[in-house]
């Protein structure tokens, strides 16, 4: 037998009903497996591994209620939550069917039924149920790789869910205990700082300093006092000497932010210290060594202002012997909303409109931007409740809102999956009824698992 094929437990007192769908769904390459009694087909249930599930309502003679059928899909949904069941009954108007549909089961018909229309709602809920069972191993090995990363590097209270992120969190932390230059690279306001952090805090030198210098918050004529320090009068109004940020980091890391808008001049004898470890303050003919961890970061395009002469090919090298790119946070979206979250103090709640408008947003200034709305979001909200109206995002957010009101074909199908085929469900999530959502089902040609 092919262990590969679905299988459908069927659980019917009706020898004709059971051998009528084993018949149909061997003819279809679907294996089923027959119970008589709820006792029965729940004892299969933890035995073997079901795909579906096809349940009478009525188990004893004379017995029209639903009332058995009822208990036997609460039993079934409290073993096996996201089991997809159909319900068979004789009364397809019976109350109780209705009620089990709002209750999570995923579709009802009468018998006797169509075969084409029965066939229809059990392939597509197994296609669901197979997709969503992939996506669920997916998500499980990525909370375990999230959880391996938190449990053995020190990520400084970084909030994350995208795999975008996680995937330059692994390389940071791999290369951290090197002593090679690491540049990285992104946009303004993505969070750049603090992948420098983790990269300090899991390195030889975490026990050191950590200094962080903003070449392009510094005067051309300044930054060369501010990397190596300057002797008393070497420049007018230095009246002591001072400590530049190459001696400050001396036995640990020197993070260069900014590191495209450092002058020419600063870069030549940047590159000569990266050389050598040597260098000396303003105005002083005295050499001093240090050994200093270099980590840069960058906004701008390296490679084009090396070619227009704007920076030196050999100290980009330099820096650049391991690059981090950190996409902008619109393209890691599953950041998004946890780390909105966590810029919220615990007693403060996004409803859902609010979440939907986060999604929408563009997000030009990254996570900066986030945080700051989240932080005029707390402040304007009455309540506990943070509402899109709290967030002040601009019109054309607003825009993109009402143009995806309407679900497309990506959506419904969405919705089907995370509801695991149970069409009240999904309609719910869409905001939908039930026959909206299948006149929708039949516009996108999505296969329709059966009819109210």
């Amino acid at each position: 037998m092919n262990t590969d094929m679905p299988k459908v437990l069927i659980i019917d007192d009706n020898p004709a009903v059971a051998l009528a769908l084993e018949v149909l769904l061997s003819l279809h390459d679907i294996e089923s497996v027959t119970a008589t009694t709820p006792d029965i087909g729940l004892t299969l249930l933890s035995q073997q591994a079901i795909d579906l599930v096809i349940q009478d309502m009525n188990f004893s003679a004379d017995t029209t209620s639903g009332e058995e059928g009822m208990e036997l899909f609460r039993q079934i949904r409290q073993r096996c939550p996201d089991m997809p069941v159909i319900l068979l009954t004789a009364w397809t108007h019976l109350d109780a069917a209705v009620g089990l549909i709002k209750a999570g089961a995923a579709d009802y018909m009468g018998k006797p039924w169509n075969d084409q229309r029965l066939l229809t709602v059990v392939r597509n809920l197994i296609e669901l149920g197979q997709a969503n069972r992939a996506l669920q191993r997916r998500l499980q090995r990525e909370r375990q790789r999230k959880q391996a990363l938190e449990a053995q590097f020190n990520l400084c209270g970084l909030v994350w869910q995208d795999s975008a992120t996680e995937k330059v969190l692994e390389i940071a932390c791999q290369v951290a205990r090197s002593d090679a230059s690491v540049l990285i690279t992104g946009p303004n306001g993505a969070g750049k700082e603090r992948i420098a952090e983790i990269v300090q805090k899991n390195s030889s030198v975490k026990e050191g300093p950590f200094i962080v210098l903003n070449c392009g918050a510094i005067p051309a004529e300044l930054i060369e006092a501010e990397l190596f320090g300057a002797e008393a009068g070497a420049y007018t109004g230095a009246g002591k000497s001072r400590e530049g940020k190459f001696e400050a980091a001396d036995g640990g890391t020197l993070f260069l932010d900014e590191i495209g808008n450092l002058p020419l001049a600063g870069q030549v004898k940047l590159l000569r210290v990266l050389e050598t470890g040597r260098f000396q303050r303003l105005g002083s003919n005295r050499e001093k060594q240090v050994k200093v961890r270099i980590i840069s970061a960058t906004n701008a395009d390296l490679p084009a202002m090396i070619r227009v002469g704007q920076f030196r090919e050999d100290l980009y090298y330099r820096l650049n012997v391991i690059q981090l790119n950190l996409p902008a946070l619109a393209d890691r979206p599953e950041d998004i909303l946890p780390l909105a979250q966590a810029f919220l103090d615990k007693d403060k709640q996004l409803d859902a409109n609010a979440k939907a408008a986060l999604l929408a947003h563009t997000w030009p200034g990254n996570v900066r931007e986030l945080k700051n709305l989240m932080h005029r979001a707390q402040l304007l909200a009455r309540g506990e409740q943070i509402g899109i109206g709290d967030l002040g995002l601009p019109a054309a957010t607003a825009l993109r809102l009402s143009s995806d009101a309407e679900p497309d074909k990506a959506a419904v199908e969405s919705a089907l999956l995370r509801a695991h085929g149970v069409i009240a469900q999904a309609a719910s999530a869409l905001g939908l009824s039930r026959q909206s959502l299948y006149r929708r089902m039949d516009r996108f040609g999505i296969a329709r698992p059966g009819q109210e």
